[in-house]
């Protein structure tokens, strides 16, 4: 079993604290997605679970077995690369057999190995090629299989498909959560892409300044988001953020419009995607400024006490810069939050 332990583990290069006593489980099997911005720590964290960065401070365990102390070879993982790593003076055949000609591994084996995995990534017909010869999607296919034909019981990816067009992106993701599936290997996926960690994780890891600020299942990071950040950084178009202020007895004023909301006195963030918001008699008053018709749905910005303010509504809808609009938030599908912590507030 590959269970991924990370225990209170820091990494500080001289005066910057790059990781800030990070504590996780990833489960046996698990697919687990660490997402962030650029320079938040996702890449640092994965580089320590593979060995290439050693930490300051904690312990990474995996399969029950203490490995912060042993080099990358001794751990049981593989990797892949942002970019593809693909030797082009070998076949594919040969870039896939790779490791394990490393490891001495028998001559059958290698066969059976190299061919397995060029069928799970449908290359089998591209073994005699050279990478010269090959697409960008199907080097990084090579470079999947390449660590997939290893076995491993870790396999540890770093953006792997962001030097892919947009085409070739949606048909790599959905290929690989089926691939990694059935290698039943537990996996770690970097990526700065929401719609990817959306598609791909069994959990996702919500890294900010060096932290993990949510883990949970990509449905629930979506809808309740633990943090500010959260919701805005996850979902596109993100979440609208407006203040509110206490009536008494749980009710909220949010730009005059008044709800039902958590009890406390202190003024809060409300909260609510844009897409949970529908045109009413009576709701938040806004202003229309730029329609953007995209297909299935209508993108509406709209200013709301002189800030941004974005709605999705149906396409059939006539909206016109200039419109005045009454957006009412669907039933429960407010968030709230402390604006001095950030962090969420129950209703």
């Amino acid at each position: 079993m590959a269970i991924i332990e990370i225990k209170n583990v820091a990494k500080r290069f001289g005066a910057v604290t790059a990781l800030h006593n990070v504590d996780m489980t990833i489960a046996d099997k698990e697919f687990m997605v660490l997402l962030g911005a650029s320079g938040c720590g996702k890449t640092t964290l994965l580089r320590i679970i593979a060995g290439l960065e050693t930490p300051s401070e904690g312990e990474i365990w995996i399969g029950g077995r203490r490995v912060d102390h042993l080099p990358p070879r001794q751990r049981g993982i593989a990797m892949v690369f942002q970019n593809y790593a693909v030797f082009p003076h070998l076949t594919v055949f040969e870039n896939i057999a790779f490791g394990l000609r490393m490891q001495k591994t028998p001559q059958d084996q290698v066969r059976r190995r190299v061919t397995r995995t060029a069928e799970l990534m449908h290359i089998e017909q591209l073994l005699e090629r050279y990478s010269g010869q090959l697409s960008g999607g199907q080097r990084q296919r090579v470079a999947v299989a390449r660590a997939l034909a290893m076995e491993p019981e870790v396999i540890l990816m770093d953006e792997p498909l962001s030097n892919l067009d947009a085409l070739l992106r949606l048909e790599m993701r959905a290929e690989l959560k089926g691939v990694l599936a059935e290698a039943k290997s537990t996996a770690i996926y970097v990526t700065h892409d929401q719609v990817e960690a959306m598609s791909l994780a069994d959990r996702i890891a919500v890294v900010h300044k060096g932290r993990i600020v949510q883990a949970a299942e990509p449905i629930e990071v979506y809808r309740n988001p633990a943090t500010r950040f959260v919701g805005s950084f996850i979902g596109n178009p993100p979440m609208n953020f407006l203040p509110a202020r206490a009536d008494g007895g749980g009710r909220w004023s949010v730009a005059g419009f008044s709800l039902q909301g958590p009890t406390a006195e202190r003024p809060l963030e409300f909260a609510i995607r844009p897409e949970d918001l529908t045109p009413a008699e009576a709701g938040i008053p806004a202003i229309a400024r730029v329609v953007e018709p995209l297909g299935p749905h209508l993108l509406v910005t709209t200013e709301v006490e002189g800030q941004t303010f974005r709605a999705v509504l149906e396409s059939e809808r006539r909206v016109v810069p200039g419109d005045r609009l009454h957006l009412a938030p669907m039933p429960g599908r407010a968030r709230w939050f402390d604006p001095e912590t950030e962090t969420a507030i129950a209703a």
